[in-house]
């Protein structure tokens, strides 16, 4: 697709990953039982999809807790998708200082996969530990002439940021613009990806390169300098 083209430098300040803001791009997968919690507890916290006992008494089961879809058969090569289940070893990104002692990401590719969903799920990483976060960043699409899942760039003055920590998983809705995933901090973060293919290039994934003055990200972390980068 033709560049993206912000006129205006645009500081996005990140804010914490939340079902309900997360809620217009997708769901966030979290569970809401604390995670020292070791034993099946007699109150079960408020979930959006309830509880049910599992496994002869011993688990806890809520189904479903994200949305899937393939939506393939709107393409304009109709070619059928299939589930596709993938690792990804994100490094942590370079970062920027700014003046507020905040460091910035420079958001510089949006993508979206047009007809199906994309499901980050974290692996080995502590909601405790402040090291290590991911960001979530996504934006919205400008309307077009067609306004198709193939149609219409990303909509930058809206474009919105959220830090996501190791007990938090995210879909990202068909078509929803998004960042490459941002690993920020200390640690590698390892992903398993659930989402569909078709093997077409343009059907399967869509990029942006934005260009003149760019979008950046501030979130409150110290700045961690790598060599390393992630690109999903």
């Amino acid at each position: 697709m033709p560049p993206a083209n912000a006129t205006t430098r645009w500081n996005i300040i990140s804010q914490p990953l939340t079902r309900s803001g997360f809620a217009p791009y997708g769901d966030v997968i979290e569970n809401p039982i604390a995670h020292h919690v070791n034993s099946i507890p007699s109150d079960l916290p408020s979930s959006p999809v309830p509880f049910i006992l599992a496994n002869q008494n011993t688990a806890l089961k809520a189904s479903p807790v994200s949305s899937m879809q393939n939506k393939y058969h709107e393409s304009l090569t109709k070619r059928i998708g299939e589930p596709v289940m993938s690792m990804f070893a994100c490094f942590p990104r370079e970062l920027d200082p700014d003046a507020a002692g905040k460091s910035i990401f420079r958001v510089r590719i949006l993508e979206r996969h047009p007809f199906t969903t994309q499901t980050f799920i974290p692996m080995g990483l502590s909601p405790d530990d402040p090291s290590t976060k991911y960001l979530v960043i996504v934006a919205p699409t400008l309307p077009s002439e067609q306004q198709t899942p193939q149609k219409g760039p990303p909509d930058l003055q809206n474009l919105r940021a959220f830090v996501a920590h190791g007990r938090q998983a995210v879909t990202y809705g068909a078509g929803t613009w998004h960042a490459p995933m941002v690993v920020v901090g200390e640690k590698r973060i390892d992903f398993v990806v659930v989402q569909s293919v078709n093997g077409v290039s343009e059907d399967d994934c869509q990029e942006v390169e934005i260009e003149q003055e760019g979008v950046s990200v501030s979130f409150p972390l110290k700045e961690r300098r790598s060599t390393g980068a992630a690109k999903l």
